[in-house]
């Protein structure tokens, strides 16, 4: 892992400001990404920002490990397409740098599972080459394709069913028996062939060529018109299952063997491993036969391939436990940087952007890099004018490294850069809270960057989701006066006519605006609360809240009595796994403000804000559970992971809100309370048998 010697100096305050600044970055990026095809770093910087995020997280787990925006998938699917929601969810890989993080993944494995150290040496793992295109997921019924969707935000996608028809690699009908539902998933890539010609095709037209294959990839197969998807030479292999009604195979490997038996193109260069051991020997040869490769690889990943042990593995988070993918170093660069640019958030953080000059690396153009905050500056002793090492690994901006040394003849240096006190973009003054890393501007809602940055967070994609009403609209009517509260937003209607007069809109936009704003005057919790924009409330935590509170008034009414230390309520918010005692704070401090509540009680009046809905089908669906003790079947992660997926919600802390305690040996005080309180207990061996269905109720 990249090392970074400021972490263990930093104070558990900094260490919580410095998590929510990685992780308000890292959200950013995976929109860019995901969503846009058009992303704002390169690989390099991207890997380098969840390193630095679990490292942190390492030397300060009480820190909130569950960080909203670090935790999320993709992003949300373009209204543009038809959505379709995933039978089961599409999740991201963790990542790995070298051979020690690739142990401490499969030791974290072994350690849920309970495995001693000669099981742990028998397991057995399939190596496949990480595709650097773009995530389908194809859905059959009774051998036929039906439909295909991608990512999307990992829970619904985008529905490409026409264009992915087009695919010569796409089997529309499965050879041999296949199950009656299933859903395979794969990647679709352009060849690295097929991309110079694409882009010289696209220099040709006068278009702006395509950053990377990747990006070329998802560009050709989320187009609207079918027939400019055929005409670019799409390629797919399939890789791994989603949902399906029967039983294939047990190992990972007869499913890939499986694939190709029904007609799927599988990467011929996958190997099935015996054990851990051959990890790091597979992935130098990957390594050195991928610039030979047809297609680019930005890595290996490595699967369990035993699929009742991926099964109990599940998933933490955002990726699954059973699966761990081990990426290539930077490709690197030198160039100079021109000048930084001083960037305002709408939390009011103030962000520093190099500008570079143009650079070749890697076959990509690249023109800025993200400096993160003054002390980064300071600690790289990052100038204008100075050389700088960059690196990247796949997309358009890099990570600056440090200043390459002048040469002896070089002009002087400039002055070191100077980071303003004051936001530059309404003169507040910018202030850097102690023990924090970010400066912010004091402005709030009267600095006109956090106003336009809160309005184009509240109607995102994983936000509010309004078709037609992006970044450029939200700034034009603001600066016209049309906008200044997300409630404005429902009341453009009264400005619909002058809107019609204004450059680029008409009749019919507008219209379709107008009906695009009132389709979501119906909003689920969960999306609700995310696009408020309250610090460190990110699409994670935002459900976790939602699920927790079931509807707005009373999580409205809950975190407003938490401001009370001590009271039921401070307790109950403390106690909601996922949700820190700094994200608590936030939440609390937000819901004193009193223009807050204003905006809250605006938006109430103007919208049908529906209840979060526990897990359909769960046993445990709205249940509170708690685990105390110690369990002998099954680790602790596994038994919380056990119940989550049943519908509850798992506490740290047992209260008349709970449902369910759960005895490992010396439970201790938590036992002591169910039993006062009268909450239904179930000792381990009970758990298991619940579980299993043997047992299909509780009491107290």
């Amino acid at each position: 892992m990249t090392d970074f010697p400021d972490l263990p100096t930093l104070t558990p305050t900094q260490a919580r400001a410095e998590l929510a600044r990685l992780a308000e970055l890292i959200g950013r990026y995976n929109t860019a990404y995901y969503a846009d095809d058009a992303p704002e770093v390169s690989d390099a910087d991207y890997d380098a920002l969840r390193q630095r995020y679990d490292a942190l997280l390492a030397l300060h787990p009480e820190a909130e490990p569950e960080n909203s925006a670090a935790r999320a998938v993709g992003a949300a699917p373009d209204s543009a397409f038809g959505k379709h929601r995933h039978l089961v969810p599409m999740l991201s890989l963790d990542n790995v740098f070298d051979q020690a993080e690739f142990e401490a993944f499969i030791s974290r494995a072994t350690r849920f599972l309970g495995l001693n150290d000669e099981q742990a040496q028998a397991l057995a793992f399939v190596a496949e080459p990480k595709i650097d295109g773009l995530s389908i997921s194809l859905t059959y019924e009774n051998g036929q394709f039906v439909r295909g969707t991608t990512r999307g935000d990992g829970t619904e996608g985008e529905d490409v069913t026409a264009n992915l028809r087009t695919l010569k690699d796409l089997p529309l009908q499965l050879q041999g028996r296949a199950p009656e539902l299933i859903e395979i998933r794969g990647e679709v890539f352009l060849s690295k062939e097929h991309f110079l010609a694409l882009n010289a095709a696209q220099e040709a037209l006068g278009r702006k060529p395509f950053a990377n294959p990747r990006n070329a990839a998802a560009g050709s197969l989320r187009q609207l018109d079918p027939r400019v998807t055929e005409r670019r030479p799409l390629s797919l292999f399939a890789y791994a299952m989603g949902f399906c009604s029967e039983k294939i195979t047990l190992s990972h490997w007869e499913y890939l063997e499986q694939l190709q038996a029904w007609g799927f193109p599988v990467n011929p260069l996958s190997q099935r491993l015996e054990a851990a051991s051959g990890a790091e020997a597979f992935f130098d040869r990957i390594g050195q036969e991928r610039a030979a490769l047809a297609y680019d690889i930005d890595g290996v990943v490595y699967k369990i391939d035993n699929l009742t042990l991926q099964e109990r593995l599940g998933f933490a988070g955002r990726a699954p436990r059973w699966a761990v993918a081990w990426k290539f170093p930077a490709e690197q660069a030198i160039t100079t940087l021109k000048t930084i640019e001083i960037q305002v958030g709408r939390t009011g953080a103030l962000t520093p952007v190099a500008h570079l000059e143009p650079v070749n690396v890697g076959g990509v153009l690249v023109t800025r890099a993200t400096l993160h905050n003054e002390d980064e500056i300071a600690r790289k002793d990052v100038r204008p004018g100075d050389k700088v090492q960059i690196q990247r690994a796949g997309d358009v901006i890099p990570q600056i490294l440090c200043v390459v040394p002048p040469a002896p003849d070089a002009p002087a240096r400039q002055e070191a850069f100077h980071f303003p006190d004051h936001c530059p973009a309404c003169g507040a003054l910018a202030v850097r809270p102690e023990g924090e890393a970010v400066r912010r501007c004091t402005g709030g809602l009267t600095c006109p960057a956090q106003i336009v940055e809160r309005l184009i967070h509240f109607v995102s994609r994983t936000a509010f989701d309004i078709e037609g009403l992006g970044e450029r609209s939200i700034r034009e009517f603001y600066e016209a006066g049309y906008l200044h509260t997300p409630g404005d937003i429902f009341r453009l209607h009264t400005h619909a006519e002058e809107i019609m007069t204004r450059e680029g809109w008409g009749e019919q936009s507008v219209r379709n605006l107008m009906q695009a704003i009132e389709a979501r005057r119906t909003i689920p919790l969960s999306r609700f609360i995310y696009a408020l924009g309250i610090r460190r409330v990110g699409e994670s935590n935002a459900r976790l809240l939602a699920r927790h509170y079931g509807s707005c008034e009373n999580w409205v009414a809950q975190l407003r009595k938490a401001a009370v230390i001590g009271s039921d309520e401070r307790l109950e918010l403390g106690s909601i796994t996922g949700i820190g005692s700094v994200i608590a704070d936030d939440l609390v401090a937000f819901m004193q403000e009193e223009h807050n509540l204003k905006t809250l009680a605006d938006l109430t009046v103007s919208l049908n804000i529906t209840d979060e809905e526990a897990v359909s089908g769960g046993a445990l669906a709205g249940k509170t559970v708690v685990f105390t003790g110690t369990l002998h079947t099954l680790s602790r992660q596994e038994a919380r992971a056990m119940a989550e997926r049943m519908g509850a919600k798992v506490s740290d802390s047992v209260s008349r809100k709970t449902d369910l305690v759960i005895l490992g040996e010396k439970a201790g005080s938590k036992a002591k309370k169910a039993e006062e309180l009268k909450i239904a207990t179930l000792d381990e061996a009970g758990w298991n048998a619940f579980c299993a269905g043997l047992e299909t109720d509780f009491s107290a």
